[in-house]
């Protein structure tokens, strides 16, 4: 599963995220291109500005941390990159395999 530059623009990306994964067939990757919280101080306070002015108007958020929200959910993350100064961030993580050795299979499903 890919979502490029949809977190910023979600208002709730914890319930986007979570539905992800809930989607997601185990052993599964999902892909993730975002804005996100520079890694520059300076960087990060034109960040908080620009956000006073964009989530009013158009509800783009440049400081969420999708990596927290992918981890939280428990997926194992395999590849982390940032550019563009730490404000693009792309991970690459993947829903665990069930403990049985195969993957999961959805309720009602053979």
């Amino acid at each position: 599963m890919v979502c490029t530059l949809g977190l910023c623009a979600i208002p709730d990306h914890g319930t986007a995220v979570g539905e992800m994964v809930r989607v997601l067939r185990p052993g599964g990757s999902l892909i993730l291109l975002d804005h996100v919280a520079a890694t520059s101080r300076f960087v990060r306070g034109v960040q908080w500005l620009l956000e006073r002015i964009t989530v009013p108007m158009a509800g783009e958020h440049f400081l969420r941390r999708p990596l927290h929200l992918v981890q939280a959910h428990g997926l194992v993350v395999e590849q982390r990159q940032r550019f563009k100064l730490g404000v693009v961030e792309r991970l690459v993580a993947r829903k665990p395999v069930s403990s049985s050795g195969g993957p999961a299979t959805p309720r009602g499903l053979p």
